[in-house]
């Protein structure tokens, strides 16, 4: 039987208004799709009118004005309702789910829903599970003592993994889900027995662990902001806007 870095694999990323999961809004989205490595993949995209301003800072970073958005994108409800679906349909074959950076992306998703459609992302889950893939956390955990930031771009240089269109959606879930190949192809030794199923569960305790030690980087140096250690969502805040 194929290990799971062999076997078909699905990717998330989103572009956004800021950096804020409980504020800040949805402008773009995709969802990739392959089912072999090698093969082409099947990509779903979204552009989203987020109804709020978009700061020129965002803009800086993805390329999508405010008055694109207004001109081209849709609004928000409809299409946290294609994007729910879309990842609801990869928990039904069992296609894991590679997210970069994970609690941010599903984080905020989570976030659009509850805003635009009145109900969680586990609304469209169900009983289903959702196999996560974060390949920030397999790397950071795998190669810990590898200095350097972990970045998208950073993580494709070091893998070998090209990144054609950094900040667009679609091309930044394609290369997390070739980063996320190349870590499992890299640590066979330590990844091939386990499957997606038991590698989520090893992620959380991973994720949390290096939340932790950022924590107390951040207290050694006078730092208060606080780290969350959920993986891969954050749980509800509520007084989210």
């Amino acid at each position: 039987m194929a290990c799971w870095y062999e076997g078909p694999l699905a990717a998330f990323d989103t572009e956004t208004t800021g950096v804020d999961v409980e504020t800040d809004r949805i402008v773009s989205a995709a969802v990739v799709v392959q089912d072999a490595p090698g093969l082409k993949p099947r990509v779903i995209r979204w552009l989203v009118n987020p109804g709020v301003e978009v700061p020129g800072s965002a803009t800086a970073v993805h390329g999508l004005s405010e008055e694109r958005l207004r001109h081209v994108g849709r609004w928000p409800a409809p299409v946290m309702y294609e994007i729910a679906e879309a990842l609801a349909e990869q928990a039904r074959v069992g296609r894991p789910l590679v997210v970069m950076n994970a609690p941010f992306d599903l984080t905020l998703l989570d976030r659009e829903l509850r805003r635009h459609r009145a109900s969680p992302l586990d609304r469209w889950l169900g009983h289903l599970p959702l196999y996560v893939l974060d390949p920030r956390v397999l790397d950071k955990h795998l190669d810990r003592y590898r200095k350097g930031r972990r970045t998208l771009t950073d993580l494709c240089g070091h893998y070998g993994v090209p990144l054609e269109g950094a900040h667009d959606a679609a091309a930044d879930a394609r290369a997390a889900l070739e980063v996320a190949r190349a870590v499992g192809y890299k640590f066979a030794g330590r990844l091939e027995r386990l499957s997606a199923q038991e590698l989520h569960g090893r992620q959380a305790v991973w994720h949390a662990a290096q939340a932790r030690g950022l924590q107390s980087w951040f207290a050694q140096n006078g730092t208060d902001e606080a780290v969350d250690q959920a993986w891969p969502l954050r749980p509800e805040v509520p007084a989210a806007a």
